[in-house]
């Protein structure tokens, strides 16, 4: 694990801990291609219909920054005295992550929870875009 992967896991945490700092609390951290760090959160909404993930206010700032993601991360809580549980890019998640290339790293789920990324292509070895000759 390198360092850009333990500041991400920092940087939901502390926005995690900041915005919600009792009961559930989910955060997601990307990085860009020039060392920012953006993090987001999952709107809060009356109808579940209008959710959005917790990584799309972050990828929407690297688009407005016009800055290509490197890495993304996802994590979530039950509670405050709860751990901190890595979750994998959802397929959606994973299809806006492909608009920077096959290349970007996504945190993964684990059996373990353990800090581990891997590559979109990794994530989508299938992936659609095979039948026009521009695979990931």
């Amino acid at each position: 694990m390198d360092n850009i992967e333990k500041e991400l896991y920092q940087a939901a945490i502390e926005l995690v801990n900041m915005r919600y700092p009792s009961g559930w609390g989910g955060a997601a951290a990307v990085r860009t291609e020039s060392g920012k760090i953006l993090t987001s959160i999952a709107p809060d909404t009356k109808n579940d219909a209008l959710s959005l993930c917790m990584e799309v206010g972050a990828y929407l700032e690297a688009h407005k920054l016009n800055e290509r993601v490197t890495h993304s991360l996802c994590l979530c809580r039950e509670n405050e005295n709860d751990e901190f549980l890595i979750l994998s890019p959802c397929g959606v998640c994973q299809e806006r992550l492909v608009h920077w290339g096959g290349d970007v790293k996504a945190a993964i789920t684990t059996p373990e929870n353990a800090l581990v990324f891997k590559t979109i292509r990794e994530l989508m070895p299938h992936h659609w875009s095979l039948v026009n000759g521009k695979a990931l």
